[in-house]
């Protein structure tokens, strides 16, 4: 919610600034033409004046265009979940089995789904209300208990079965 909120006040202010600059272009040009200013000059304010109305334009329908692909990819990423949502509790329930197995603590866990994630220590950290030190002690008892690398051997380790081998494509199945 806050990036919509974030979105919708760049959009006034852009939107805004280029307001702004039309309408003070626009009072400039009644004071020129009411001080019989030159034609060239004139002229010039008028282009002006049309580039910053074409820039409100091409702002505003590109903000409009953004707004629809969120929409669209919120949509999708829901219509996903929902699809998926067996799956990913068999995977979040085989996680903390996992986890359980390799006897991480509570905090060490959380640390560990993070991670998983794609969180970084300094998110993680904001997250769960601690320094990133501590984080960082945590991911590295994770990985100790684990017997694993660090961060890709973690997420591979959760993930390499789920995903089929290179080349192990339906097509190939079918040929």
């Amino acid at each position: 919610m806050s990036d919509d909120i974030h979105e919708q006040r760049s959009r006034r202010v852009f939107i805004g600034l280029f307001a702004a600059i039309a309408a003070l272009i626009a009072w400039d040009l009644v004071m020129d033409y009411g001080e019989g200013a030159d034609w060239r000059h004139f002229g010039i304010e008028v282009l002006v004046l049309f580039a910053a109305t074409i820039g409100i334009a091409l702002l505003w329908r590109r903000f409009e265009r953004t707004r629809t692909d969120l929409a669209a990819a919120r949509d999708q990423a829901r219509r996903w979940q929902e699809q998926n949502r067996e799956l990913l509790q068999g995977l979040g329930s085989a996680i903390e089995a996992q986890f359980r197995q390799w006897q991480l603590t509570r905090a060490e866990s959380e640390v560990g789904l993070l991670l998983l994630k794609g969180c970084s220590h300094k998110e993680i950290a904001a997250i769960r209300s601690t320094s990133e030190r501590t984080v960082r002690e945590q991911s590295r008892a994770v990985y100790r208990k684990s017997g694993l690398a660090g961060r890709s051997s973690l997420a591979a380790f959760f993930l390499e079965d789920l995903l089929l081998p290179l080349g192990d494509t339906q097509e190939d199945s079918a040929g």
